[in-house]
């Protein structure tokens, strides 16, 4: 097997994780839920790493990774609030937060674009990964602040995405940050 199709695979083995989050998360497992889910996000890192990495990035990979996403973020929240109700009830407008600067980007993409932007900007990387990494304390019962900061990241992230979009309809593909999608306006304006 080629290389360059690693990264796709691991994105479509988080399509297929999806599923037994919400079949964990019926069950009353919340073990088997958070390994899934640790085991999903990883995925997440290592796609676009290798993709980069072993230079097999592509519109289709870029698509899947996102597709693979939005299947990870629904199962996700699903699973949380069958498995930690309280938690979720507590904290649902930051959940709703969230889901309308994520969702708000994409429905942006579909009707002004015709595509889902898929910029997987710096930015809405590192939401992400503090995404992730802040469902430990706010599950375990310790700390929501963590949580509510990465909702923040992602509002922001959310809202770089539609700055670019803006800027830069034509583009399709990875975008860094919203200078990127500057310097790339400029240079499109000069010829």
């Amino acid at each position: 097997m080629p290389r360059s199709v690693w990264p796709n695979l691991l994105s479509g083995a988080r399509v297929l994780l999806a599923p037994g989050l919400i079949v964990a998360a019926l069950a009353g497992s919340r073990a088997t839920f958070v390994g899934l889910l640790a085991a999903s996000l990883t995925t997440d890192v290592l796609d676009g790493f290798l993709a980069r990495r072993l230079n097999a990035e592509s519109d289709f990979g870029r698509k899947l990774d996102s597709g693979a996403d939005y299947l990870t973020l629904i199962s996700g929240i699903a699973g949380i609030a069958l498995l930690w109700p309280d938690i979720m009830r507590r904290e649902l407008p930051w959940v709703m937060l969230g889901l309308v600067a994520f969702f708000a980007v994409v429905l942006y993409g579909l009707v002004w674009l015709g595509r889902a932007p898929c910029y997987h900007t710096w930015l809405t990387k590192l939401s992400a990964v503090a995404l992730a990494l802040s469902l430990v304390p706010l599950l375990s019962g310790h700390a929501a602040l963590p949580f509510h900061l990465a909702m923040t990241l992602q509002v922001i992230g959310a809202l770089e995405e539609l700055a670019i979009a803006l800027m830069v309809p034509w583009y399709n593909g990875e975008m860094a940050t919203v200078w990127h999608a500057l310097r790339l306006r400029r240079e499109r304006t000069r010829r």
